[in-house]
């Protein structure tokens, strides 16, 4: 669905639509893993669509693919809407799954849900390449992609990390952390490609920050009132003796 999306949108359109996950997975964090709603987290979800929002609008984003028809387009916006969706839903899911099936608080348990999906789909690209020949071209794929082994070695850290965060904390704030990365690659850009920086991507950056600590006090919030109901029995205790 990514590459369907990719091939029959415009970047702009795309990046716009995608924004949407959060909502998907505010939907499914309530009704999978009982994500209860305040409104600072509300408040940092907001913040962080209309900060990837504008990222989508912004002048260098614009529709970069040639004319496409009518049918092509729709199924690229189905498309985005789905894997939006359906990303949200695998977020949820693994959270459900960590919490209610393996129960099992170990860093192995979180490279466990790593190792058996990425070997399903290895599985999956391996049969596909053989089914339609491109296994030929494989070995001059890897010689000319010259950055190919540290992207692939950084996607795998990146997924052990985000299985870290749901683990740890829940996938919504998983997701977070992931939607917050938007507005500050362009930063990034800035520093070490010396691309253009313009007020949309200092807005959207502010804006991000902003959700994000928004987010964050939240769950400090929550650990302070955890840590006084948990201190309040003892000193009652000494109190009565």
């Amino acid at each position: 669905m990514y590459s369907y999306s990719l091939l029959y949108l415009p970047v702009s359109t795309y990046s716009l639509i995608c924004a949407t996950q959060l909502a998907f997975h505010a939907i499914f964090s309530f009704l999978l893993n009982s994500q209860k709603f305040t409104a600072l987290i509300f408040n940092s979800l907001v913040l962080l669509t209309v900060s990837a929002s504008l990222l989508a609008v912004r002048p260098d984003n614009s529709n970069t693919t040639t004319k496409i028809s009518k049918g092509k387009y729709i199924i690229g916006f189905l498309c985005t809407v789905g894997e939006s969706a359906a990303y949200a839903l695998l977020l949820s899911l693994l959270e459900l799954t960590f919490r209610k099936v393996l129960k099992i608080q170990t860093f192995d348990t979180v490279l466990m849900m790593q190792k058996f999906p990425s070997f399903v789909a290895t599985c999956a690209c391996v049969v596909g390449h053989f089914a339609n020949g491109e296994w030929k071209t494989l070995e001059s794929e890897f010689k000319d992609y010259q950055m190919g082994k540290v992207t692939a070695v950084s996607w795998q850290v990146s997924s052990v990390g985000l299985l870290g965060l749901i683990f740890e904390v829940s996938s919504l704030f998983a997701n977070v952390i992931s939607t917050v990365s938007l507005p500050v690659v362009p930063i990034l850009a800035v520093i070490f490609f010396h691309d253009k920086m313009y007020g949309v991507k200092i807005i959207a950056l502010i804006l991000a920050i902003w959700g994000f600590l928004s987010y964050v006090y939240q769950h400090y919030f929550d650990d302070v009132k955890a840590k006084s109901r948990t201190s309040l029995p003892i000193e009652e205790a000494f109190g009565s003796a």
